[in-house]
């Protein structure tokens, strides 16, 4: 399993990152500010994308692992680097922002030491051109989580 820096996002990159956000405008703003790595297993399995927000904090903004792959630790394994990467940035805090309907998500982030921190409602609606449901559920909210390092 090897963790690396992407500098040029091919369609399998893509693939991964529109599958955890849906907007291809949103996926191209935050890539192109912030630092992509893809997790290979020895194919392609999984990708996340860091960027500064404030001082001393970094955002998690799109972490994924392909459906073949999930449920085996490596989203856990991305979040871990994302960490070591940010201790390494002397960053303080870490950032994640997910969909109040993603159960699945918010397990994984608080059982890697996340908290919640507070909600940004009506998130989905402000900043998505199309309506997006998760779990049958329309999304509308985002749920804020945070981890001091």
């Amino acid at each position: 399993m090897t963790i690396t820096p992407v500098t040029t996002l091919t369609e399998e990159h893509y693939a991964l990152l529109l599958d955890a956000d849906p907007s291809k405008k949103h996926v191209d703003d935050y890539t192109q500010r912030g630092q992509v790595f893809s997790l290979s297993d020895p194919e392609l399995v999984g990708i996340m994308v860091l960027i500064p927000t404030r001082p001393d904090t970094l955002e998690l903004v799109n972490i994924a692992v392909s459906e073949a792959h999930r449920g085996k630790g490596y989203a856990q394994k991305l979040i871990a680097f994302a960490f070591e990467t940010a201790k390494k940035q002397g960053i303080k805090t870490v950032e994640v922002g997910t969909g109040s309907t993603g159960y699945e998500q918010l397990h994984l982030y608080q059982k890697c030491g996340f908290r919640m921190t507070w909600i940004d409602r009506d998130f989905f609606v402000r900043h998505y051109e199309e309506e997006i449901v998760d779990n049958e559920i329309v999304l509308n909210d985002m749920v804020r989580l945070s981890i001091d390092l």
